[in-house]
């Protein structure tokens, strides 16, 4: 029973600190998208053909989250955005309290969206509000097209679910609509696009939704 309760209270915690990352970034103008999905789905990827795409529209800046390596962040500093990087240690995700610690490491003035790059998992990060605006879920056909209803928690709490490298969808023998149907079945609500960000396929539909959260905190700004 202690150790529940423990749980609870951490989580509880959790929450309250992430209800004031998101009072920190709306005072801002800024809006933050939770990026989750296990190691090689396409996270990093995703990001940078974003900031490719937004330069001079949007000013993008990020957090990469990763157990012990500064891999990503340094990928993602090539672009030429603000990064911090975030290492977890033992713990498979990020929570609130390192998100409020890298807020403030990052040069965020003039910044219209905060890109975070959680651990590669897709268990962990599902229970832990990061204080983000959106959530975006990527998964890869390569990790076979049962991952989605293996993993049905993270898909009721995201937003949009990007399935990835559907140009090798056949040589992996998966079925991206399958995995749609899959991600729609679990949350009705949840948006659900088949991209390739090595090909380009599909990409224009995710660059037009991260547009569109800027667009939307712009208007009630």
């Amino acid at each position: 029973m202690h150790i529940i309760d423990d749980k609870v209270d951490i989580l509880g915690k959790n929450k309250e600190l992430a209800g004031h990352n998101r009072r920190w970034l709306d005072e801002r103008g800024i809006v933050a998208v939770n990026v989750m999905g296990a190691i090689g789905s396409g996270k990093t990827i995703m990001i940078e053909k974003l900031v490719e795409a937004l330069r001079g529209e949007v000013a993008i800046a990020a957090v990469a989250g990763d157990v012990v390596s500064d891999m990503d962040a340094r990928r993602i500093a090539k672009t030429g955005i603000p990064v911090v990087g975030v290492n977890t240690g033992r713990e498979c995700h990020l929570d609130a309290h390192m998100i409020d610690h890298a807020l403030e490491k990052l040069e965020l003035g003039g910044v219209d969206l905060l890109l975070v790059e959680n651990v590669g998992n897709l268990v962990c990060p599902a229970d832990f509000d990061l204080g983000t605006h959106r959530s975006v879920v990527v998964v890869s056909v390569s990790e076979g097209d049962d991952i989605v209803e293996k993993h049905p928690m993270i898909f009721l709490i995201s937003h949009l679910a990007v399935i990835n490298k559907i140009d090798i969808a056949g040589a992996v023998g998966a079925d991206p609509d399958k995995m749609e149907r899959d991600a729609r079945r679990i949350n009705p609500s949840l948006e659900v696009m088949q991209v390739s960000f090595r090909t380009g396929l599909g990409v224009d539909r995710v660059i037009g939704w991260m547009r569109g959260l800027v667009g939307e905190k712009r208007s009630h700004g």
